[in-house]
């Protein structure tokens, strides 16, 4: 970073931690002090909810996660283990009587149970690696879960032995696998992820799955407690087939498996109703296609038939719960929002809240979890624009009970950006796009102010009315930010979201990003010669596309970008999902499609003031990207500065320090080039 930007960057921070005009707007420091609810669980009896408070912690730049309990009925709020270890994955025994959780709070991560009445807690496993997938068994006897079992790594060569005392150099690694590194992980570890059941009392984990196949995702107990359903991907060439998986049943006592379900594409998710005579799961398409509705799918378990609840229904499906005999709750997202709605087996579909949000707090996702039991009791992560996620329950009528106030101490006594919607249609063939732009505090309309546009990761994902603590600091700052939902956004079915399909990016998501800049200087109050351009991942490759094709905007911050996918591919942790669905062929066989993809085939047009900003450990979109670009701007003397953060993968805003240190070097960036 030259001398130039460090002196704003650092500036920047003094001044606005002790500016009097703007002590009362969101802080840098605020990100510290910021707290979120997530992973609720409520009780069978539907009389308490259980949840994870996500506390950001200024000493350990972490977040801590503490378990709290609330009652539904009188919004009584108490801890259950509120310290300095961390706890997650709560589940409710069938009785209500027990909670079960994966905490570090005996030493290494273990499952533990919680006895209610007794107020006690037990360490009931001593497991070698990471638990997910916790369920309780019907009887209450048992818990099933997924873990990984390591293997040896593969060795060609023979090594001789060291004399003693010597100090050899690491052996090497050797690698034989088609997926074998991961972002946020680094190389994988030899080995599969299998079931296990564990006595819920304590004792021996018993492993149900064998086999060089991975068995995970949520798990189903029959009603007789004797068998659990899963879905694998058991296909010899897997590894190639990530679009595939099925549905399996294995008994735990015989561990005898059996294959349910052989349909084209994915089976997974399932639950049983409780009278255990119907299995409800999620069914994707198999379509070498960059997106694909989730189905919810309803099988009758005597006869193992199938069929799809409410076909046409032209949403993705999240995940479901039964709430009744015939009813089931689902969760799917809608024009950039989250509902909860009810579906009866025969497809007849009511929403009842679209407030489920709140549990990213960078930018404005989409997010949110919920959880239900059989007599209808639903509990949700409830959030909005200017609050990050609480608990609230919504009755079958739609009616929503706010239970929790985690950020009122901070966020009540300060004077937040306002979130306004807007929609417009493309230049390039006049597709409706839904937008969102967020005003200063003490907006005045009369004025002229500087604007970021700034575009969503995926691209098939979706920004909404959410709180973004990046994006209310921007606002804080005197910003106007505006962000759309271009095609291939998701939330908007699958039409829209394949309007991308072997075209990103291209000059049609630039020209929906792009319209909706004429759009906002159109309302006035933006100063069309201080428009500024930002993005991470899907949005960084855009913005880097955007900066290629225009010299609107007076500066631009590009992060995490992929800049030739002829490289992208064959270097990232993703290249074997991506290269088959989102491109026509192997990069070899289609050198010129890859290269019309990738901003460095326009990098010589650039002028545009650019700052890079990458992960040094990102796999996902690896650091080489971002330095092909950083040089290529170089050698073009295009004002350019590159951004390393040490340690971090993709999620470069993963910790609290980091989220602060992307947001203000970004505001350094563009107030260099402010007017």
């Amino acid at each position: 970073m030259s001398n130039s930007v460090k002196s704003i960057f650092f500036l920047s921070l003094c001044s606005l931690s002790s500016s009097p005009s703007v002590a009362n707007t969101f802080q840098v420091s605020d990100i510290f002090d910021l707290e979120y609810a997530s992973s609720p669980a409520i009780s069978p009896s539907g009389e308490h909810i259980v949840f994870v408070r996500n506390s950001n912690n200024i000493m350990r730049d972490a977040t801590d996660k503490s378990m709290w309990i609330i009652n539904s009925k009188t919004g009584h709020l108490t801890p259950l283990f509120s310290d300095d270890k961390q706890y997650s994955s709560p589940v409710w025994s069938p009785s209500g009587d027990r909670i079960a959780f994966i905490s570090n709070l005996s030493g290494e991560k273990q499952i533990h149970v919680h006895y209610i009445k007794q107020n006690r807690t037990a360490m009931v496993s001593q497991l070698q690696s990471g638990v997910s997938n916790l369920t309780w068994s019907p009887n209450g006897k048992w818990l099933a879960f997924s873990q990984k079992v390591e293997e040896k790594p593969s060795v060609i060569a023979k090594m001789p032995a060291a004399p003693k005392g010597a100090k050899w150099a690491k052996p090497a690694i050797v690698i034989d696998s088609a997926y074998y590194q991961a972002d946020g992980k680094g190389l994988i570890k030899p080995g599969y992820n299998h079931l296990f059941v564990l006595p819920a009392e304590g004792g021996t984990a018993q492993q149900l799955t064998f086999g060089n196949y991975h068995h995970n995702g949520r798990l189903a107990w029959t009603k007789d407690s004797k068998s659990i359903v899963f879905s694998a991907n058991r296909i010899d060439d897997w590894e190639y087939k990530t679009l595939d998986g099925d549905l399996f049943k294995v008994d735990i006592l015989s561990k005898e498996l059996t294959q349910l379900t052989n349909f084209p594409g994915k089976e997974f998710s399932p639950q049983f109703s409780q009278n255990g005579d119907k299995l409800v799961y999620l069914q994707s398409s198999n379509a070498l296609n960059p997106y694909r509705n989730n189905k919810l799918t309803l099988m009758d378990w005597r006869s193992k038939e199938s069929k799809h609840i409410n076909a046409d229904f032209d949403r993705s499906v999240i995940s479901q719960m039964w709430i009744g005999n015939d009813t089931i709750a689902i969760s799917y997202d809608d024009f950039g929002k989250r509902k909860i709605a009810s579906i009866t087996t025969n497809g007849e579909l009511k929403d009842l809240t679209d407030s489920v949000s709140g549990t990213t707090l960078g930018r404005p996702y989409i997010s949110g979890e919920f959880s239900a039991n059989y007599n209808g009791d639903i509990a949700f992560t409830y959030g909005n624009a200017t609050r990050p996620a609480d608990i609230a329950t919504v009755s079958a009528k739609g009616k929503t009970r706010q239970l929790t106030k985690l950020n009122e101490d901070l966020l009540g006594h300060r004077k937040l950006g306002e979130v306004h919607e807007i929609n417009y249609t493309s230049s390039f063939d006049g597709e409706s796009i839904q937008g969102w732009y967020i005003t200063p505090p003490d907006f005045d309309p009369s004025k002229k102010y500087p604007m970021i546009l700034e575009i969503h990761g995926g691209p098939h994902l979706a920004y909404g009315p959410h709180f973004s603590a990046e994006l209310q600091r921007f606002a804080a700052q005197g910003y106007v930010v505006f962000y759309d939902n271009h095609r291939g956004s998701s939330s908007y079915g699958e039409r829209f979201a394949m309007l991308l399909k072997y075209k990103y990016s291209s000059k049609e998501d630039f020209a929906d990003h792009n319209s909706g800049v004429d759009a906002m200087i159109a309302k006035g109050f933006i100063d069309k010669d201080q428009v500024f351009i930002a993005g991470g991942s899907a949005g960084g490759i855009a913005t880097a596309y955007a900066i290629g094709l225009t010299d609107r905007f007076a500066a631009a911050v590009v992060v995490k970008p992929v800049i030739n996918w002829l490289s992208k591919v064959l270097t990232a942790d993703s290249g074997l999902r991506q290269i088959p669905t989102q491109f026509p062929g192997m990069p070899w066989d289609h050198v010129e499609h890859y290269w019309q993809r990738s901003p460095l085939s326009l990098v010589g047009n650039v002028t545009t003031p650019t700052m890079l900003i990458t992960g040094e450990k990102d796999l996902r979109t690896p650091m080489a990207e971002t330095e092909q670009y950083y040089q290529a701007l170089k050698l073009k003397k295009v004002d350019s500065v590159l951004i390393k953060i040490p340690g971090a993968y993709h999620g470069i805003a993963s910790k609290p320090s980091r989220m602060i240190s992307k947001i203000e070097h970004t505001l350094a960036w563009f107030e260099k080039y402010k007017k």
